[in-house]
């Protein structure tokens, strides 16, 4: 893979040959990898990404017949499905499981042009155009929004009441961001990206140009100027949650005449990944139980987002390797520790800690599997719908119902010292975050699961807002929103 991979190719292309594989199927140079892969000397045929990371363990489905409409054929406990109609070490000990819970198993186009249906050959490798949006979702919003319909066009009213989404935005960008400790400075950086955002969307919905301007400035000025994010601890979160949203921000307008893409490319690559990766490696030298599910979560999701927008095969890989492998609290078996499927509900690993992280973790383990699905790869499905059974544990105790608790064990500090929490936290129990439509858009607007708990806390919430609009601290940026608007089927 290059170093600064280069876009060779775009093409169009229909989504009736569009496939959804799992991590598991990822070939075995991809595993374990740590680093960018190395340029070869060879490029090999164009290949879509999804097909790419299937690699040897093509070989598994040998003699396996995929007949018409949705087959699957489990592997490695993970699922590959075809839909041919439509588009370190471990700690010492791990925590006890309680009767009824399991416990983690080890192992300038126009607008809406640029999207799913589009993709970029680079070094061999087909990248789906689009992260958290495609083409089609841009489509079914400014269709929706026209015709007036609901709830479209509540979450479009959002949108356009937010200040952030003003045209008329003027960005202030830093050479160096801080955050934690003296001088903090990062809502300066938070508040612009956000700002690309919904200014991009905007333009993709309603065709206005200013709005496509607007972003296009924004993010350019940054890419001018930032150099470097630092201070304390928390400068990981910083690039971790404001790397992979500036990313989805400059995916709106990448192909517009005057965003300067390689910079931007640059500046991802050059600031926001260096700490995703120191931080993934050795998480600033603590355990690596140290820190909460959030934490990676954020910075896996910049990484797959970094990935995907600098088509970067090698970063795309590891960000789904490790949600699969990981030993911190971002793997999935761990960011979801315990299952108890008589209820349909699985605990998240902060829950013992406040709901206001519970909430933000649910969310970052949304917005991963959602860009991940857009690029053909299946996070949301991974044993048996984990993530799901997540959302409904916690989306029911902020509702005010009971839910099971199995008391969590973890590793802290640089000595791995031991702690434990034997229940529930009703710490801001009740907190209301813009995640929420993501997740249920795909779980019952896509896959036809029921998902009652999540569906009331959405109803009970109203039409989801994005950043400026659930407070100014970083809490309330946490999330790009709009989900009412952006995922709703």
């Amino acid at each position: 893979m290059c170093e600064n991979p280069v876009v060779k190719q775009r093409r169009f292309r229909t989504s009736s040959d569009r496939q959804r594989i799992s991590p598991a199927f990822r070939c075995t140079r991809i595993r374990n990898s740590m680093s960018k892969h190395r340029a070869s000397s060879a490029v090999p045929a164009p290949r879509r990404l999804k097909d790419r990371l299937l690699g040897d363990r093509r070989r598994f489905l040998q003699g396996v017949a995929i007949g018409g409409g949705l087959a699957a054929v489990g592997v490695a406990g993970y699922w590959f499905t075809r839909d041919t109609e439509t588009s370190s070490t471990t700690p010492e000990a791990a925590p006890e499981t309680t009767a009824g819970a399991s416990a983690s198993p080890s192992p300038t186009p126009t607008p809406g042009g640029a999207g799913a249906g589009d993709n970029a050959r680079v070094d061999g490798v087909e990248f789906e155009r689009g992260m958290l949006h495609t083409a089609a979702d841009f489509e079914r919003m400014a269709e929706k929004v026209e015709a007036g319909e609901s709830p479209w066009i509540d979450g479009w009213n959002r949108l356009t009441a937010n200040g952030r989404s003003a045209a008329d935005w003027s960005p202030r960008p830093l050479e160096t961001v801080v955050r934690g400790g003296d001088g903090d400075n990062v809502g300066q950086m938070f508040t612009d990206i956000h700002a690309a955002y919904q200014n991009g969307l905007r333009w993709k919905i309603s065709g206005d140009e200013a709005h496509a301007t607007a972003a296009v400035d924004i993010l350019n000025a940054w890419s001018a100027s930032l150099k470097e994010i630092t201070g304390n601890a928390d400068r990981f979160l910083a690039a971790g949650i404001q790397g992979y949203q500036a990313a989805n921000a400059a995916e709106l307008v990448r192909d517009i005449d005057g965003f300067e893409l390689e910079r931007f490319q640059t500046m991802l690559t050059d600031v926001f990944y260096p700490l995703n990766d120191h931080f993934l490696n050795d998480h600033n030298d603590a355990c690596v139980t140290n820190y909460w599910s959030n934490w990676d979560l954020c910075n896996l999701n910049s990484v797959l987002a970094i990935g995907i927008f600098n088509e970067d095969e090698g970063l795309v890989g590891r960000a789904l390797d490790y949600y699969e492998n990981g030993e911190g609290n971002g793997a999935l078996k761990n960011a979801v520790p315990f299952v108890y499927d008589d209820e349909g509900l699985a605990q998240q690993q902060e829950s013992g800690r406040d709901q206001g992280h519970s909430l933000m973790a649910t969310g970052l383990l949304g917005s991963l599997c959602e860009m991940a699905w857009n690029q053909g790869v299946d996070l949301y499905g991974m044993d048996d719908n984990r993530l799901a059974k997540c959302a409904e544990y916690v989306a029911r105790y902020n509702l005010g119902q009971d839910v099971p608790y199995t008391e969590y064990i973890w590793y802290n500090g640089q000595d791995c010292r031991y702690n434990e929490q034997t229940q529930i936290s009703a710490a801001q129990r009740g907190q209301v975050r813009p995640m929420w439509a993501l997740l249920y858009h795909h779980y019952a607007g896509r896959q036809g699961l029921s998902m009652p708990n999540v569906a009331d806390i959405m109803a009970q919430n109203g039409p989801e807002g994005g950043g400026g609009d659930y407070g100014f601290g970083s809490g309330g940026f946490d999330h790009l929103g709009f989900g009412t608007l952006t995922h709703a089927r």
